[in-house]
This record gives C-alpha cells, structure tokens and sequence, in this order.
C-alpha cells in the first residue's frame, strides 16, 4: 500500500511594501528644487530690501540738514578773525555760536588714511596672494591662509591699541614727526586689517585662471617667474583690482583704528604725518552726544550717506571688474 502523496499547501508571501516609482521621486525632486530656490531667491531680496532701506535712511535723515544748514556751508564757512575781518575757513566745529559744517576736513582725513593704508595692503597683500597661488606648496599654504585669515578676525580695538601705545612712539622717534598720532599711525593700522581681504581675494582670483593658460606658457619654454608674472597675473587682473578696491572700502569704513591712532583733528591739510579726522571717526565721537534731531545730528547723518555713498560705489566697481574677470575666463 503505497503513501498518499502530500498537498503541499501554498505559501503566501507576505505583502511587500509598494515601492515608490520613478515618478513620485522625479515629482518630490523638483518639489525639493523649488523650495530651496524660492529659499534663495526671498533670501537675495531680503538683502536687496535691507540694503535700499539703509540707503532710504540715511538719505531721508541727511537731506533735512539742508533745512538748516546752507548748503555752501558744507563746503566752506565764514568767520571773523582778531582784526573783526571776515574770513573764509575749511572747518568742521559744529559747537559754538558760529557752527560750522565744513566736510573738506572730513573728506581730506578718511582719504589721508584709506589710500596709504590701501598701497601698503597693497604692497603686501598681492604679493602674499601670488605666493600662495601660485608658489606655495599644498601643506604650507594650508598653514599660511589659515593664518592670515585669523588676522582678520582680530578685533580692530586691538590694533588701535597697538598703534596708540607702540606704532605712534615708534614712527615719531624713527621719522622724527612733529605729532606723535597722525595720519600715517591710522593708515599702518588700517592696513593690518586689510591685508587679509587683499590677500584672500587675489589667491581666489589667480587660483581661478584656467590650467591651460599656465600649461601653454610652460609648453613655449616659459620659467614659473614668467608665467607668473606675463600669463597668470594679466589673466586675473580685473579680480586684482577687484581685492585693492574692496580693500580700499574697508579702509574708508574702519572706525576704532583711526578713531584711537589719528589724533582726531579735523584739519584741512594733505600731510600724512598731521593728526587728522575721519568720516567714520567723526560719526562715532559725537553721534551718541548730540540732541536727536538737531542740527548737528542731521549733518552727522548726512555725513553718514556721503561716506556710504562712497564705499557703495568703490564696492560697485569692484564686482563690475570680478564680472569682466568671470566673463573673460569664461568661468
């Protein structure tokens, strides 16, 4: 008698989770897309809106000084000197009887201080920029950027300590100058805080020039030094020029450094080694001090939309010439 033969029951497999097709993905993909651009996007105009309104303010605060103030009292004043006779003077005194508004002094001081601060930059930020783009090997320039980087973010009251209590001693013993805080004491001082942005953006800018142009220039027998110097620094120019005049913008902007090592004395004169007087210096030493809505108030307001005037045009002319660069490297 033979076995029956066993039925073997099916097996159910256990339900299986549905996957998600191609679709769904491709569909919460572009979702995901959308949202982080519309992120951006409201992110580029919040910074559009923060800066127009900025500008919307100072210029409404400044413009009502010309409600009391003439305007070519911004330019020049009249006083009598010890004789009784009228004369013309250059000054800014905005206490006393005869207040005066004069902004050459002004203009003069920040501009005595960013352009030797920029050409000293200058001097020392390119060519540490060339260095490290160009010389460095890999692991000195992952010890030299960093480096250079931090001194940027030493607080500028810093420096001004520095200049105040041992840079003015030095210069005036060394170059023998009649006033020991002056121009010059800002304008070194200025420097140090600008050399890093000089520095960062010319290694940005070189290292940004296509291989091939080096690559080419090496091929027609051309040494390091040559292709440094006839290829690589033509090519990125306009980012060069670029790193000065954002560093010059932050020269004209520095407020601590000049405000503590430039004497704060708000003369008409072309001597880097005279004490002068600063835009910024001026707005810090005396905003906190004046009744709101004065006339000194509104003129320290108007000197406000001057100088970001200024700064806002040398930072427009720099990233017009990081565009031609971009445009001309095709990058």
């Amino acid at each position: 008698m033979s076995a029956s033969p066993e039925i073997e029951e099916p097996v159910h497999a256990a339900p299986r989770r549905e996957e998600a097709g191609p679709a769904p993905r491709r569909r919460r993909g572009r979702l995901m897309e959308f949202l982080i651009e519309s992120f951006l996007l409201v992110n580029g105009f919040v910074a559009i809106a923060a800066i127009s309104l900025i500008f919307l303010f100072l210029f409404k605060e400044g413009i009502q000084a010309f409600r009391t103030i003439p305007a070519s009292h911004f330019l020049q004043g009249r006083e009598l000197d010890f004789d009784n006779v009228p004369q013309t003077v250059m000054m800014w005194q905005p206490v006393g009887q005869n207040p005066k508004y004069s902004l050459v002094p002004l203009l003069l001081g920040s501009f005595l201080v960013a352009l030797p601060a920029t050409m000293i930059a200058t001097l020392f930020g390119v060519a540490c920029g060339v260095y490290l783009a160009e010389v460095a090997g890999k692991r000195t320039r992952e010890v030299i950027k960093p480096s250079i980087e931090l001194l940027a973010g030493v607080p500028s009251v810093v420096i001004g300590f520095f200049c105040l209590a041992t840079l003015a001693t030095l210069l005036q013993n060394t170059l023998h100058t009649t006033f020991r805080l002056n121009a010059m004491v800002g304008a070194i001082g200025v420097s140090l805080v600008i050399v890093p942005v000089i520095a960062t953006m010319t290694d940005d800018a070189l290292r940004a020039v296509p291989a091939y142009l080096r690559e080419g220039a090496h091929a027609l027998g051309a040494n390091r030094w040559e292709t440094i110097t006839r290829v690589v620094v033509p090519a990125g120019a306009s980012g060069l020029v670029a790193a000065i005049l954002l560093g010059m913008g932050r020269a004209l902007g520095e407020t601590m450094i000049v405000l503590m090592a430039t004497g704060n004395a708000a003369q008409v004169t072309l001597n880097p080694f005279d004490s002068v007087r600063t835009m910024t210096a001026t707005i810090a030493a005396e905003l906190g001090a004046v009744p709101q809505g004065g006339e000194q108030y509104r003129a320290l307001f108007l000197v406000g939309s001057i100088l970001f005037t200024i700064t806002f045009l040398i930072n427009l002319v720099a990233e017009i010439a990081v565009a031609r660069m971009r445009k001309r490297l095709a990058l």
